[in-house]
């Protein structure tokens, strides 16, 4: 199996406000994809059919998280950004080491986060801290979605 990477996609686009007035903004989302190429080509078609108006993709960057917490709870609308530190003890000189990773949990609010978190790393043999958990801006996430090729698809509807 291809290991994918994380792209932050930025897209910006004339919003409809509360108060009716249109405003200019640029929403960040994150996609799975091979390459910044398709990168693009996949957020382009993720937005397309939620956008009314044009919309740009006006940047794109990677992004690096080693686990996401998801889940499928209707309130939980919001994206936060976990600093894990690890600590391993180096055999050979008897030192403590220590490692850090990012990970991404979907949760309603911080609490809910650092539950989910802690929920989702219970089996990890490994000792970890928390050493910071934030709200992002991130509005959704794209995993990546294996294209089925056109062939297939004509011999499964004729069979």
């Amino acid at each position: 199996m291809m290991m994918n990477e994380w792209f932050e996609c930025k897209i910006k686009y004339d919003k409809t406000m509360e108060n009716g007035l249109m405003k200019k903004v640029t929403e960040p989302y994150l996609v799975d994809a091979l390459n910044f190429t398709e990168a693009e080509r996949r957020i382009i078609e993720e937005m397309t059919p939620f956008m009314t108006g044009e919309f740009q993709v006006a940047d794109i960057k990677r992004a690096h998280y080693a686990e996401f917490f998801e889940t499928a709870e209707e309130s939980a609308d919001r994206w936060f950004k976990a600093k894990l530190v690890f600590v391993t003890l180096d055999e050979k000189t008897g030192k403590e080491r220590k490692t850090s990773q990012n990970v991404l949990i979907q949760a309603a609010d911080l609490r809910g986060a650092i539950t989910r978190l802690d929920e989702g790393m219970k089996g990890s043999m490994m000792d970890y801290v928390i050493a910071s958990v934030a709200e992002t801006q991130i509005m959704d996430v794209y995993h990546y979605k294996e294209a089925v090729p056109e062939f297939s698809q004509k011999q499964s509807v004729e069979e």
